[in-house]
């Protein structure tokens, strides 16, 4: 059964437009959900609002969105005041710019999203506009009205289709000095930084999705499992947390070069002690 999309318009480069259709890429909906039960009657218990100071139930035609202005200060604001003020849609994903694909910062992407034509006449232009972005190696900017919020997506041709990352605004994305700021700019090389490059040459791989284990959401699935079948709960052990003392001698042992060191003294000793028993018999012989 083909996926429901997301969201259906038209994307529309210069002249040049076709019908597309947005598809999730991400979901978190194959995860062990729970639901709040009351433990003395195994029923469900559902959220109710209650008025903070009478802590009495607020019925649903009584509630209204509020902005705080501060302590026990707010702007209301009706349904239909709010429903206003949401930008008018025309199911357009207007193409505004072409750009290099590193020239944006992935610290930008929020969710992703596969493009595909929406009808069986759309796919030559959208073909077009695919392959048109790859020979030049660009992605696309466009903008549009997305669940009610005006959002620009990042366009990249992606296999057979495109694949378009919503991206978050300027003002939503927090600058990395108020994080980096206080970190110290140490100079690192010589034997630390050859270690550390010795190190990251032995964990070379390739990036396979597939290899990476939701350990969680395994637990969780195996817990459920076992509470259904009446097995007995072991408590999970901490693991021991090693304290590092000194990061030369971390690192030594992340290359191998610690257990190498320690041998080498072994290996020199043996080796005398060779050479000794060796020139025993002509000490005797003299």
């Amino acid at each position: 059964m083909a996926p429901r999309a997301n969201w259906k318009g038209v994307l529309k480069v210069a002249e040049l437009s076709c019908p597309v259709a947005l598809y999730t890429a991400a979901s978190t909906s194959d995860r062990v959900a729970f639901h709040t039960i009351n433990r003395a009657t195994g029923h469900r218990v559902h959220r109710q609002f209650v008025d903070s100071a009478t802590g009495k139930p607020v019925e649903r035609e009584d509630q209204v969105k509020g902005y705080e202005l501060g302590a026990d200060d707010y702007i209301m604001l009706e349904g239909d005041e709010v429903a206003a003020a949401v930008p008018e849609s025309d199911k357009t994903l207007a193409v505004d710019t072409f750009i290099a694909c590193p020239e944006v910062d992935d610290v930008f992407f929020d969710k992703p999203y596969y493009l595909a034509p929406s009808a069986p006449h759309a796919e030559e232009a959208f073909v077009l506009i695919r392959e048109g972005m790859r020979a030049k190696k660009v992605a696309a900017l466009a903008q549009t009205v997305l669940f009610r919020r005006v959002r620009t997506l990042l366009i990249r041709p992606h296999g057979e289709g495109l694949i378009a990352n919503t991206l978050s605004f300027d003002y939503e994305v927090r600058s990395a000095k108020e994080v980096f700021s206080d970190i110290t700019d140490f100079k690192i090389a010589g034997e630390m930084l050859d270690l550390a490059k010795h190190i990251i040459d032995t964990k070379k791989g390739e990036f396979d999705p597939a290899e990476f284990d939701d350990r969680y959401e395994a637990a969780l699935a195996e817990l459920i499992k076992a509470k259904a079948e009446g097995r007995k709960i072991t408590p999970r052990k901490e693991p021991k947390r090693e304290k590092v003392v000194d990061l030369m001698e971390a690192l030594r042992a992340s290359a191998g070069v610690k257990e190498a060191k320690k041998q080498a003294p072994k290996k020199r000793a043996a080796a005398a002690r060779s050479r000794s028993r060796a020139q025993e018999p002509r000490r005797k012989a003299s």
